[in-house]
C-alpha cells in the first residue's frame, strides 16, 4: 500500500507572520483557508474535509458555518506537534485515495501575543505524564530545557560545537532577510550568534525559533484533479511519519540522538523511490538548531554523529549542496507549527520562491518534529 503520486498540495496560503498581532488565531486561520483555496482555484463550498492543526487549530465546525459548507465528509486532529501538519497531509491522502473527500483543508493558526505559547501545552496533554515524573522534578519545564539535553548528548559523544549550531542558524537568517514574509531581517554573523544569551545549555537564544503570530493553510487534492486545476501540480511521492522509543520522555531514551524521523525517512524514500542525494530543496522543522543536525543525520544525508560537520561552509544556503528552509524556517521567519515549511516546499517547487527560489528545484521534502521527538516527514515532486 502506498500513497505515492496519490494527491498533490494544489492550494496554499499564508498571513503576514508578525509580533504583537491583535487578531484572533481564528482570524487567522480563516484568512490563511480562504487564500489556500482561492489558490487552489476552488470555492470554501468545495472543501468537503477539514484537518486543523491540533495545537491552536479552530473545530471543524468553525469552518462549516463560515465557509457555508453544506457537506463536510471528515474531520480529524493529528495531536503530534510540529509534526501534525505532515501527518495530517498523509491523512488526507489516505481520505481521498479511499474515495472519501476530494479536498482536504488543513489550516492552522496562532497568536501568541493574545493567547497560548504552544510550549504552554506540554503541561496539560497527556502523552506527557512522563514529563512530569522524571523531567519535570529538575526543573525541566519548557521545549528549550526538555531538548537540550538530546543536543548536549550529541555534542559529547560526537564533538559536535554551538559553532556547528551557528552555522544553522545563520543559514536560516540569511534566507528570511531575503523573504517578503519573515519577521527577522537583520543579517547574522558567528559572533551574534556566540554573543546571544544563554537560554539552557547548550541553547543560546538564537539557537531558539520565535514565538509568532500568523497563519498558514494547505489544500489536498487527488492527483486526478489536480492536472485540471489552477497551479503547476506538486504531487507527494512520499510521506510518513515515526514516531521514537520511549516517546514520551526523552532523559529514559536508551538513544537521545535519534528521532521519529528516523524511522519514517527511509519509508517515505522507499515509497518516492529516490535518495537524499535526488533532494535540490529541503525544508527542515527547525524549533532549535540541533533538531536540524540530527533530522539531516536521521534521514541519511550523512552518518549519525556527522551533521556537525554537514552544515558548515555554507551547505544549508542558497547556492549550497542543500539549501535548506529558504523561508528562514521557525528560527527566523516563523514558528507557524511547520506548516510554513511545507509552503514554502510547494512554493519552491512551483518556481514560485522569488528572490530565495532555489534553480531548477524539481524535488524537495519537508519534515515536521513534534513533542519528545515525534517526526514526520513528506517528498514531493513537480509533475
Amino acid at each position: 500500500m502506498s500513497l505515492s503520486g496519490k494527491g498533490a498540495i494544489t492550494g496554499i496560503g499564508e498571513t503576514v507572520y508578525a509580533r504583537g498581532s491583535t487578531r484572533p488565531a481564528l482570524d487567522l486561520q480563516i484568512e490563511a483557508s480562504l487564500k489556500a483555496i482561492e489558490d487552489a482555484g476552488l470555492s470554501p463550498r468545495d472543501i468537503d474535509g477539514v484537518i486543523p492543526i491540533g495545537i491552536t487549530g479552530a473545530p471543524a465546525e468553525e469552518f462549516i458555518h463560515n465557509f457555508g459548507i453544506e457537506d463536510l465528509k471528515f474531520s480529524a486532529v493529528n495531536p503530534i506537534g510540529g509534526a501534525s501538519g505532515i501527518a495530517s497531509v498523509q491523512t488526507a491522502l489516505s481520505l481521498i485515495d479511499s474515495g472519501v473527500c476530494n479536498h482536504v483543508l488543513i489550516p492552522a493558526g496562532r497568536n501568541t501575543s493574545i493567547g497560548a505559547k504552544a510550549g504552554a501545552r506540554i503541561h496539560t496533554m497527556p502523552q506527557f505524564h512522563y514529563v512530569t515524573e522524571f523531567e519535570l522534578p529538575l526543573g525541566a519545564v519548557s521545549p528549550a530545557q526538555l531538548y537540550a539535553p538530546m543536543a548536549r548528548r550529541h555534542m559529547e559523544l560526537f564533538g559536535t560545537t554551538s559553532l556547528q549550531f551557528a552555522q544553522v542558524a545563520i543559514a536560516m537568517r540569511a534566507h528570511a532577510v531575503l523573504h517578503d514574509n519573515a519577521v527577522m531581517k537583520k543579517p547574522m554573523t558567528v559572533e551574534d550568534h556566540q554573543n546571544s544569551r544563554m537560554i539552557t545549555d547548550p541553547y543560546r537564544l538564537f539557537d531558539c525559533s520565535l514565538e509568532s503570530d500568523g497563519g498558514a493553510a494547505l489544500v489536498v487534492s487527488s492527483a486526478e484533479r489536480a492536472r485540471d486545476m489552477k497551479q503547476p501540480r506538486v504531487q507527494v511521492i512520499g510521506i510518513a511519519e515515526g514516531h521514537p522509543d520511549s516517546p514520551s520522555s526523552i532523559t529514559q531514551r536508551h538513544d537521545m540522538t535519534k528521532l521519529g524521523l528516523s524511522k519514517a525517512a527511509p519509508r517515505a524514500f522507499a515509497q518516492a523511490g529516490i535518495k537524499p542525494d535526488d533532494i535540490d530543496v529541503a525544508e527542515i522543522y527547525d524549533c532549535f538548531t540541533y533538531q536540524v543536525i540530527c533530522q539531516i543525520e536521521d534521514m541519511g544525508f550523512c552518518k549519525k554523529g556527522e551533521g556537525g560537520p554537514f552544515v558548515e561552509n555554507g551547505r544549508l544556503q542558497l547556492g549550497g549542496a542543500l539549501p535548506t528552509n529558504t523561508h528562514g524556517g521557525l528560527l527566523s521567519q516563523a514558528h507557524m507549527l511547520g506548516m510554513n515549511h511545507i509552503v514554502e516546499l510547494v512554493r519552491q517547487l512551483r518556481g514560485q520562491g522569488g528572490r530565495t527560489q532555489v534553480a531548477g528545484a524539481e524535488v524537495g521534502l519537508a519534515t515536521g518534529y513534534g513533542d519528545l521527538g515525534d517526526g514526520s516527514i513528506a517528498i514531493m515532486a513537480r509533475a
